[in-house]
């Protein structure tokens, strides 16, 4: 994120490490690095960039006097703590698990893959899950086989992804009564067949989206930082797979974890080839000739952009044209007025996520900036003090130095404070992006649903169209004695056709079905789950507000009363 802006005339703000480093008198050396060492080493260590990228601490609440009744339940003395806290300035705060606090590439443990300890409903879903831990770490590079034409495309990186299974849910059925534990090597072409063969196989499931395959970006940004957000990307990424709980319980995700060496998944043929296939096929659908002019029951479960039936394609664009300007009704419409209303929700749900995770970034800055400012005030102060010191000939002066290093160490503490309120705040809202996020699912999943129906609808209309041309036939054969030969030949095939585009409805009427179903199930989850995670986020967003609130008012309120001496002075 971007820093306060530096107004004209003033010199840039001086770096961190002349804060911590600017030399002072002894007893106001003390006092700085007292305030500065008040704060927990993670803040400190994580503070210097963006919060975003920082691992933010997390809230411990102190078991107050109603909740020892309940045996010291984490889950009931946080409650109990939220509704009749004893003060939130007295909330204790302290980093996530050392694997969270990396430094590097990964290079090291879990990296943040192991289960938190909070109740929150992020949380409780994964603990539902199949799985006790995911971690993406050790990214190793390695040299690609066939010659690539991107610059420093010739090298690629792989991931150790480490899986730990709940007793009994392996892959291999052993009905292990341990945890078990796998540990696969992964590149991100793999995350990509994973994300192609599950967007195939569980069409109208709103499917978290993969991260983005960046070539520019990956040239761009340092190669340790490229590699280190990819791997953080890519965790989080399997971690909403495995909350999933039907993508979470799948063969693809099991064997893309499990299987050892290449993945057996099949790769997804590129858009040329499909293309080039197609153009192959279509003379022979257009002239008629064999079971190439027919429609394959099995293809039409998936969507036609594929690219290897172009007639299909253009068949369905046709329909869609129709269907949007033709001014006919389709023999077959979306009749399903609960899902339309909750359709045009999504898109208005999708404008206010979009709105409020704008307007929380703005609050991340200001919070930022804030605590930027407030520590070069700190050090400003500091320099007025060690000045004071030197320069100190009458003891007002010396008292006056002294109530100023009392104020410069009040404002270095309030900018760490502010600094880990904001921390807190990207935890708590990153709620509001990560639904945003989810939005591109829900528009897909909607998307195979109109995919799906237009595809009904063009059957439809061939098999109109085919009975149309079969009655024409025979009424024309009929004109002549002993019938046409052709003609009653003409017509055989034609019926033939007919039979597989039966089929062919029927497979695609079912699997239309089948994403209407898998569509209003997960609007259902997607509501319950948008009801738990924005009242755990505004719960910890109000909390996290109150408690910095009264420890920077403690603050001041120190420096207040050690300077009421001038109020009654001046009185």
């Amino acid at each position: 994120m971007m820093g306060p802006e530096i107004a004209s005339g003033f010199d840039s703000p001086p770096e961190r490490e002349e804060m911590e480093s600017l030399a002072l008198s002894d007893a106001s050396a003390s006092a700085y690095r007292s305030a500065m060492s008040s704060i927990p080493a993670s803040i400190s260590a994580s503070s210097d960039g963006d919060p975003l990228l920082a691992p933010p601490p997390t809230l411990h609440f102190p078991i107050s006097s109603s909740a020892s009744g309940h045996g010291g339940n984490p889950a009931t003395s946080t409650a109990s703590s939220f509704l009749d806290p004893p003060s939130y300035a007295d909330v204790v705060f302290s980093p996530f698990d050392s694997h969270n606090g990396h430094g590097g590439c990964g290079s090291g443990a879990d990296n943040g893959s192991l289960l938190r300890s909070d109740s929150s409903p992020r949380s409780a879903r994964a603990a539902k899950s199949d799985y006790i831990k995911i971690s993406v770490s050790n990214p190793h590079k390695e040299q690609e086989t066939a010659n690539s034409l991107v610059p420093g495309g010739g090298t690629y990186f792989t991931y150790l992804i480490t899986t730990r299974m709940r007793a009994g849910f392996a892959a291999n059925g052993d009905g292990e009564s341990e945890p078990v534990e796998f540990g696969v090597r992964r590149r991100f072409r793999d995350v990509v067949t994973l994300s192609d063969r599950l967007a195939e196989a569980y069409r109208g499931f709103f499917i978290p989206p993969r991260p983005d395959k960046s070539v520019v970006e990956s040239q761009v940004l340092q190669k340790n930082e490229f590699v280190e957000q990819r791997r953080s990307a890519l965790e989080k990424y399997l971690w909403r797979l495995a909350e999933h709980p039907v993508i979470g319980k799948s063969d693809e995700f099991r064997v893309f974890l499990q299987a050892k060496g290449k993945l057996p998944l099949p790769t997804t043929t590129d858009v040329a080839s499909r293309m080039l296939d197609g153009a192959v096929r279509l003379p022979k659908q257009l002239f008629g000739e064999g079971a190439a002019a027919q429609v394959v029951p099995q293809e039409v479960v998936q969507p036609a952009k594929g690219g290897r039936d172009l007639l299909r394609i253009f068949k369905e664009l046709k329909q869609a044209v129709t269907n949007e300007w033709g001014g006919v009704k389709p023999l077959l419409v979306e009749e399903d007025k609960e899902f339309l209303e909750k359709k045009e929700k999504m898109q208005d749900l999708e404008q206010q996520l979009s709105s409020a995770s704008q307007q929380a970034e703005v609050l991340v800055n200001a919070q930022q900036s804030i605590g930027e400012t407030m520590g070069e005030i700190g050090l400003a102060f500091i320099k007025l003090t060690k000045f004071e010191t030197e320069e100190a000939v009458y003891s007002s002066q010396r008292i006056r130095a002294a109530d100023t290093k009392n104020v410069a160490t009040a404002a270095v503490k309030a900018s760490r404070l502010y600094r880990e309120l904001n921390a807190q705040t990207v935890k708590h809202l990153d709620t509001l992006h990560e639904h945003l996020g989810l939005m591109l699912a829900v528009n897909s999943a909607f998307s195979e649903r109109t995919s799906a129906l237009l595809t009904v609808q063009t059957l439809m209309s061939d098999l109109a169209t085919l009975n149309t041309r079969v009655d024409k036939l025979e009424a024309a054969s009929s004109k002549i004695f002993g019938g046409d030969r052709s003609r009653l030949h003409k017509i055989e095939e034609l019926r033939e056709t007919i039979r597989v585009t039966e089929d062919a409805k029927g497979c695609a009427i079912r699997e239309y079905e089948r994403i209407k179903e898998n569509n209003r199930n997960e609007l259902n989850r997607l509501d319950q789950e948008r009801k738990d995670d924005f009242l755990s986020m505004l719960k910890g967003f109000v909390i996290n507000q109150v408690a910095y609130s009264e420890k920077l008012a403690n603050v001041w309120a120190t420096v207040a009363e050690d300077t009421s001496n001038y109020v009654r002075g001046n009185s």
